[in-house]
């Protein structure tokens, strides 16, 4: 008994890609290549996931102090003040 079902894929630009690929002869069908896709999108995603919970974990971690809401702030305002001008001078 088959386990997967049939789908209809629209490709669009995408189609040329799949195309190439079967004339290449490093697939055999439209599907082998989908699925290898597939595959691969899996693998990104879960290296993205690894990489962010890395992330959380080390500003968990981190043993220096909290920086407190307000200060973080006042230095994103005079920040984005600092390019306003920036921008404004060079056009």
């Amino acid at each position: 008994m088959r386990t997967s079902k049939p789908i209809t894929v629209t490709l669009g630009r995408q189609q040329s890609s799949v195309d190439a690929r079967l004339a290449s002869g490093a697939y055999d069908s439209a599907s082998e290549v989908m699925r290898a896709a597939l595959r691969a999108l899996d693998r990104e995603e879960q290296t993205i996931t690894a990489i962010m919970r890395a992330k959380v974990q080390e500003a968990l971690d981190d043993p220096r102090p909290d920086i407190p809401a307000e200060e973080v702030f006042k230095a994103l305002r005079a920040h984005h003040a600092d390019r306003m001008k920036t921008s404004k001078r060079d056009t």
